[in-house]
């Protein structure tokens, strides 16, 4: 990137060095007469020569349809020569604007749609002028065919887990796709992805039983537990059998203590057992 940089900007000063020296004869010629005209129109002509630019601007001089100087002037005053000289003005601030919603097929042959929003600014005056006709809407442009390029490689689920790594992929792409034409891509966001009705239902009843299925196995993990729990008890009640005496005391205190009208009598079961054996 650092070498593509490089490259256009020795591009740029050979370019602005042929324009500098390609005025031919009749070319000066023009340009000295204009400057006569000035001195001689003066203080008259200094309304016309004197120019001014925002804090926020940039003026690209055009000498007889060529770029004098590889230097783009402003902010402030600047002066032109009139009959020969006109100027471009080039705003530099940030401009952001909105990808339109593109219907995109992902890897795993999901059709979604997707828009996102795309911040970028003027960082060579001279090059969005020479190299570009339209440097805004050419980037607008790119920056929907990139979208659709860097999304056709991913499944659905990078696209909704991994918004932000598509993002710095699509910044990059579009940074070095724009940067003969002296745009910087500051900062690109995926807004918004939207699912077609059928999917997000089928999304949905996966969910839930993903969430049954996880109930059902922390139930049986519970059931699991109170089992082991009773074995261990049952196991402590057999090794002493007053245990189980006090285990009846016990619960007759619980059933007595919620104030109903529920009566019970004990019964021992080696009585019921000699009972039966009797039988």
């Amino acid at each position: 990137m650092a070498n593509h940089g490089k490259i256009q900007d020795s591009s740029n000063d050979n370019l602005v060095g042929e324009h500098k020296g390609d005025l031919g004869l009749c070319g000066w010629f023009l340009v000295i007469l204009s400057f006569m005209m000035v001195i001689v129109t003066f203080p008259i002509s200094i309304f016309m020569c004197v120019k001014i630019v925002q804090e926020y601007e940039r003026a690209v001089i055009f000498r007889l349809g060529r770029i004098p100087d590889k230097k783009a002037k402003g902010p402030g005053i600047f002066f032109i020569l009139p009959c020969t000289d006109s100027f471009v003005k080039v705003d530099m601030r940030t401009v952001s604007f909105d990808i339109p919603p593109q219907e995109i097929l992902t890897k795993d042959s999901v059709t979604v749609s997707v828009d996102g929003v795309v911040y970028f600014r003027v960082h060579c005056p001279i090059s969005s002028v020479a190299n570009v006709s339209n440097a805004n809407f050419s980037t607008r442009l790119l920056a929907q065919t990139t979208l659709r390029n860097v999304l056709g490689t991913k499944n659905l689920a990078e696209l909704l887990s991994d918004r932000e790594g598509i993002s710095h992929s699509m910044q990059a792409a579009l940074d070095e796709a724009t940067d003969p034409w002296g745009i910087k891509v500051e900062r690109v966001e995926i807004k918004d992805v939207k699912l077609p009705q059928q999917l997000q239902r089928a999304m949905a009843a996966e969910a839930e039983a993903m969430r049954e299925a996880r109930a059902k196995v922390i139930a049986a993990e519970g059931e699991m537990n109170a089992s082991r729990a009773l074995k261990e008890a049952s196991m402590v009640i057999a090794e002493s059998p007053s245990g189980l005496q006090l285990r009846y005391l016990q619960t007759l205190n619980t059933i007595a203590s919620e104030k109903n009208s529920t009566i019970i009598f004990p019964l021992p079961i080696d009585m019921m057992q000699s009972f039966m054996q009797r039988k």
